[in-house]
């Protein structure tokens, strides 16, 4: 499963958001995004997911990371790509709640095991925009 999701940033504080309770590892954090659809860009899919999720359009920027993790289920790629907020302001419509957080808040929140090692790279100041 190919996936595109944004490092959302803001005033110095990055985007997450809480998946649903019913979805795969419902109830986690995460970087909001989501699967590409056939014929899609990762780029495409990015902006279609945030204003689905969240109802903000963003600038996608550079491909920060790419990490493959396989769950017993299904095995993912995830692109993570650095963005800036353009239009709106997050609204939970495909997530069950967001939040603006800063480094030290992240290991406040619980994210699936393939955000790990972008985690503790985000936590050491790595990759962070203070915009």
């Amino acid at each position: 499963m190919e996936v595109a999701a944004g490092l959302v940033f803001h005033g110095g504080r990055l985007l997450i958001a809480q998946r649903l309770p019913g979805d795969h590892l419902g109830g986690l954090w995460e970087f909001p995004g989501g699967k590409r659809e056939p014929g899609e860009s990762l780029e495409d899919c990015l902006r279609r997911e945030l204003v689905e999720e969240l109802a903000i359009t963003v600038r996608v920027g550079e491909l920060i990371v790419e990490v493959e993790h396989a769950y017993p289920e299904r095995t993912v790629h995830l692109n993570f790509f650095r963005c800036v907020l353009t239009v709106g302001d997050p609204q939970a419509i495909g997530c069950q709640e967001f939040a603006w957080v800063n480094a030290a808040e992240l290991a406040g929140y619980e994210f699936p095991p393939a955000d790990t090692q972008l985690l503790s790279r985000l936590e050491s100041g790595e990759w962070w925009e203070d915009d």
